[in-house]
């Protein structure tokens, strides 16, 4: 058998591999390696085991040969990922009458009673398929409790429970090989990320038994806290126990270390418990990771049953990474490799607590991450209301719009009934770090009535608390326990690390002072998106807008945005201020100006009443201008060209502040884009304007100063040319929101309404406003790079839509020769640690 690869005892040089036999029989070798007190173990290959679900056995005595005639054994699930899982072990075969007479010799009677009493349900449940309420009127443990389950096996099978450990072992193995096969396990498990292929493997292991006359029992053991990664040893131990009971939530399970509460490990085994922490210990080191113990103690004697990879929280796993590489036991790089970037999340944001219950209102899209509960709202007013009044609240809309970013602001979460991934709200949300949930449709939105009713018949209103999970998507009724947010210097540490290895700049997009510092504080290298719509909802601001819009002439215009002049001016100053010298690239105006006009009749009379207008004015005015498809009609450069006083007054917003802020440091050189090009003469025309500001506001201060002008890449057609658009740039930032809207002709703000649908049934594979479509879009984005950089050599490339905060959209902007991407403040530690893990891996080969 030793020569047999398919069922072979575990030893040091064993042909025992992870894809072959999966990882606890590997683990188990290298424990063995270790010459730790393993029991003895025979591993069975991912072939061996499908031929047993296809009903070809092992050569079982040949297996059975490798143990003690007179030894119980257990067998265990050995797939290629733990987390993949399995069917649960079965221990304790080989009891039958016989046995169960030495034992009772040997370790007394009543535990002889409760090793059979388990074999014999767990055999009939997992293995003979019996329903488990057979033994519903079991009640009695020990020898009464065998002779009532034998009893009940008996009767519901019509024959005698088997006595053979051949036959045992044979069912054994075919129900837990069959059991993997099945349907809903090969669901269950593509659940988790296997192939639909993924093998099983089994190892039949000798059974300590964990029962005796001495200090017997079982427990496991770990070296770090799981939720925080920190050092301290945790777990449990039960006496007069096997396998994982002392994992169970009803019994009385022991302390490890010493503990004034109530008696230990330590107190009852001393040298036990030192054993096993030092082979923890030692597992650490060899194995290279932090590991908890699976362990028996057997009159004092400590086996090791198995070492799984301790498991661990978001916050444990940066934390433990960065312990083991700063005690050299693995490098900087590798570090940086174990963390997954999606994870830190659950740091850089508040989470509903692990271990509290949930009760669960609806399920919509995850479009912010982090946890927040408050009172519900259903109005941007009623949000700063309630801030002014120190009440957490969550803004409740079927959509938001940009009046209601003030709102957001106020709020400590957003629920919409409509949108997506790049939606209005989850876009807001992101850049303030504001937990969000988009597309929760199976809720029905009464906002008028200020009424919000759940899919169980639940009705909310204004002021009942609700929590919104913006990392799963969940909706929870009241205020479950939270986790806070964990930026320790173990995350600044591995960010550090990281930083020194990714070849790829990361920006943040910011909109407000308050952005701007969140992106300084994680370590953006500067601002790859500023749009300054948002510095115009204000209501002091806004007002002036609508008087913007309501001016009959070219001249009228440019005296009223005379006023909002120095406002912007001011908010140039703060970024630049706060970026210190760090690249601002400052979008110009974009949303259509029917955005700024009031969609109500009141909201209508109250315009007209502050512009002195007569109401049939206003609600002309708001007629004339309202647009079949406003996201593709008079915006971005188009409005740039045909009502250009706004450009020039944001552009002199922009140098007077360049020159103020370069008065305190390093001169700020800003970049300018222009959104929504598709033709390059709405570049030239942009650009000789934008230039003549220039040099107004260069011979006014008396002083000179450079800025870069760029552009958004946001149509087809400024992709298929960009030849013809990059030799009046300096950069071509490529907005893949709006591109992939319109690559695809599909609303970006409809399309959560049915996109779970369609990558259920596989017509996109992921949402394309989440994940970049590297095929469609993809292709796009690097006809434009190829042809930019073909006719401007030195022309800067970046991507600043959602997609630059994505790991997988990372990679190709990388491979596509990007110079940087720009995401959303909370996700540049994202972007840096992708950025810094794909260059690892093309130092290494892939």
């Amino acid at each position: 058998m030793q020569n047999n690869p398919d069922t072979t005892l575990i030893t040091a040089d064993a042909p025992v591999a992870a894809n072959t036999h999966g990882g606890r029989a590997k683990c188990l070798q290298r424990l063995v390696r270790l010459d730790l007190p393993v029991p003895r173990t025979v591993a069975l290959s991912f072939d061996a085991v499908h031929e047993i679900a296809e009903g070809r056995m092992p050569d079982l005595a040949a297996i059975l040969g490798q143990f003690d005639p007179t030894s119980l054994l257990c067998v265990r699930p050995s797939s290629e990922d733990p987390d993949w899982g399995g069917p649960g072990a079965v221990l304790n075969i080989g009891m039958n009458d016989a046995r169960y007479v030495d034992l009772s010799d040997a370790m007394g009677v009543e535990a002889a009673a409760a090793l059979y009493l388990r074999f014999v349900q767990s055999y009939a449940i997992h293995v003979a398929r019996l329903d488990p309420d057979v033994f519903d009127d079991v009640e009695a443990d020990g020898r009464e409790g065998l002779k009532q389950s034998l009893r009940a096996y008996e009767d519901e099978t019509d024959e005698s429970f088997p006595q053979d450990p051949g036959e045992q072992l044979s069912a054994v193995l075919r129900s837990m090989a069959r059991a993997w096969e099945g349907t809903s396990a090969r669901l269950l498990r593509q659940a988790k990320g296997a192939p639909a292929d993924a093998g099983l493997g089994l190892v039949v292991q000798e059974m300590i038994p964990g029962l005796g006359l001495g200090e017997c029992g079982s427990g496991v053991l770990q070296l770090v806290d799981p939720a925080t990664g920190r050092p301290q040893i945790t777990g449990r131990y039960l006496s007069q126990s096997q396998g994982r009971d002392a994992l169970g939530e009803d019994v009385a399970a022991l302390y490890l270390e010493k503990d004034t509460r109530g008696p230990s490990l330590e107190d009852v085994a001393p040298e036990a418990f030192v054993a096993i922490k030092d082979h923890a210990a030692l597992m650490r080191e060899k194995l290279r990771e932090e590991m908890q113990v699976e362990f028996v103690i057997e009159n004092g004697r400590v086996h090791i049953l198995d070492g799984v990879r301790v498991p661990r929280s978001a916050r444990a796993g940066v934390r433990i990474a960065v312990r083991l590489a700063e005690d050299g036991i693995i490098p900087p790089q590798e570090a940086v490799m174990r963390v997954d970037p999606h994870s830190l999340n659950e740091l850089l944001h508040r989470q509903v607590h692990p271990k509290t219950e949930r009760d669960v209102l609806t399920t919509g899209i995850a479009a912010s991450p982090g946890a927040a509960s408050g009172r519900i709202v259903f109005t941007a007013a009623e949000a700063q209301a309630s801030a002014a009044r120190g009440e957490p609240c969550i803004l409740v809309r079927r959509e938001t719009s940009p009046e209601d970013v003030r709102g957001m602001h106020a709020a400590v979460a957003v629920l919409t009934e409509k949108g997506g991934m790049t939606s209005h709200a989850a876009v807001i949300g992101r850049g303030l770090g504001l937990p969000c949930i988009v597309g929760a449709s199976e809720m029905r939105f009464q906002t008028k009535k200020k009424l919000l009713t759940a899919p169980d018949g639940r009705i909310f209103k204004t002021g009942d608390i609700l929590t919104i999970d913006g990392s799963s998507g969940q909706v929870l009724a009241g205020e479950p326990e939270m986790l806070e947010a964990a930026l320790d210097d173990c995350f600044q540490t591995l960010m550090g690390w990281a930083d020194a290895e990714r070849d790829i700049g990361i920006r943040a997009n910011a909109d407000t002072p308050a952005d701007a510092q969140t992106a300084r504080n994680f370590d953006a290298q500067g601002i790859g998106l500023c749009r300054t719509e948002h510095m115009f909802f204000d209501p002091g601001r806004l007002i002036v807008m609508r008087e913007m819009i309501f001016a009959q002439t070219s001249k009228g215009r440019a005296a009223v945005l005379e006023r909002l002049l120095p406002m912007q001016r001011e908010d140039f100053v703060q970024l630049f201020r706060i970026m210190k010298g760090q690249p601002v690239c400052i979008r110009l105006f974009d949303p259509p100006l029917h955005e700024f006009l009031p969609t109500t009749r009141t909201g209508q009379r109250e315009l007209a009443e502050a512009l002195d207008l007569p109401v049939s004015d206003v609600e002309r005015r708001v007629d004339a201008m309202s647009e079949y498809n406003p996201m593709l009609g008079l915006r971005g450069v188009r409005l740039g060209v045909t009502v250009p006083e706004i450009y020039d007054m944001q552009a002199r917003a922009i140098f007077e502040a360049t020159l103020e802020a370069s008065k305190e440091g390093a001169p700020v050189v800003p970049e300018i884009m222009i959104p929504l090009v598709s033709a390059k003469r709405e570049v030239e025309l942009v650009k000789a304007r934008i230039d003549s500001v220039a040099a107004s506001v260069a011979s006014e201060g008396g002083q000179e100063f450079d800025y870069r002008l760029g552009v958004m890449v946001e149509t087809p057609r400024a992709c298929l040319r960009a030849d013809e658009i990059a030799p009046h740039t300096a950069f071509l930032s490529f907005g893949t929101n709006d591109l992939t809207q319109m690559a695809y002709g599909l609303s970006r703000d409809d399309a959560g309404r049915f996109m779970s649908a369609y990558v259920r049934q596989g017509v996109f594979i992921e949402d394309p406003f989440h994940v970049l479509d590297v095929d469609g879009v993809g292709e796009l984005l690097q006809l434009g790079a190829e042809r930019g950089r073909r006719a401007q050599p030195e022309v800067t490339l970046s991507v600043c839509g959602e997609h630059g905060g994505n790991p997988e959209s990372i990679a190709f902007c990388r491979d596509a020769g990007f110079d940087y991407v720009s995401c959303s403040p909370f996700r540049v530690p994202v972007a840096r640690l992708a950025a810094a893990q794909l260059a690892i891996s093309s130092k290494l080969g892939g």
